[in-house]
């Protein structure tokens, strides 16, 4: 079972975020393309032929976050979507956010060639 596979968990607050390790070790099961930022969040630019490909990503990724009821951040360009995920109630990174990054993988990896 990868990432992509497991349900993101609400946060209420009040939870620490995860350790800088676990972190870490979560980054290298996702795809090429993520980093962890310098606020912290999770961060991956996402490239297409055009803007109606970016377009499609972000609706893609935006019925994700709203099935799972977590949301990343998305920035839409022509061409691009940088997709910036992190847990607002604790300003933190929680393993739900690198499941949510894998199923924008995933949302990435469904879509038709350019």
């Amino acid at each position: 079972m990868g990432l992509a596979d497991n349900a993101c968990i609400p946060c209420r607050g009040g939870v620490p975020p995860v350790e800088p390790a676990r972190a870490q070790e979560l980054l290298t099961q996702l795809g090429r393309g993520w980093q962890i930022n310098k606020d912290g969040h999770l961060e991956r630019l996402y490239t297409f032929a055009d803007f109606a490909g970016a377009l499609e990503f972000v609706n893609r990724v935006g019925a994700v976050a709203e099935a799972e009821q977590h949301h990343p951040d998305l920035y839409l360009a022509w061409g691009k979507c940088k997709v910036e995920i992190w847990t607002h109630k604790i300003n933190g990174l929680t393993e739900s956010d690198f499941y949510l990054a894998a199923k924008a993988d995933r949302a990435f990896g469904s879509m038709r060639p350019a």
